[in-house]
């Protein structure tokens, strides 16, 4: 057994992929459009689904926005410097909520931002 994916629920499709591609450099795997239900599909990730974990981004039709919940977390990406992440974010218009430092009671670097819709994204320094 393998982790396959993540599902998000999007407002704005199209903003969403833009900034999983352009702002944190995943690549667009696959989009279908489901008429009949009045939903799209996209997939995005670093690596191929065969090869690792990816996003599933779900655009309902007729939903522009929704509510995150309390118990949605974060996702989790592994890079090589926090700082400089956060950085590349800012420059492309994204929105960082902590800055990379070491985290409450460690000492592993950690940063957060946050995607178009408001779901959180945890940097993680190697």
């Amino acid at each position: 057994m393998r982790i396959l994916h993540t599902m998000l629920r999007v407002g704005d499709l199209d903003r969403s992929i833009d900034f999983y591609t352009s702002v944190l450099g995943m690549r667009l795997l696959r989009r279908k459009d489901y008429p009949g239900g009045r939903f799209t599909l996209a997939f995005v990730g670093y690596q191929d689904e065969s090869e690792g974990a990816v996003l599933e981004l779900t655009h309902n039709w007729d939903t522009p926005t929704y509510d995150l919940g309390t118990g949605y977390g974060h996702i989790a990406l592994q890079v090589e410097n926090a700082a400089q992440a956060c950085d590349r974010v800012r420059e492309k218009g994204g929105k960082v909520t902590r800055e990379a430092g070491p985290m409450k009671h460690g000492t592993t670097v950690i940063a957060f931002v946050e995607d178009p819709d408001g779901y959180k994204i945890e940097f993680i320094e190697r």
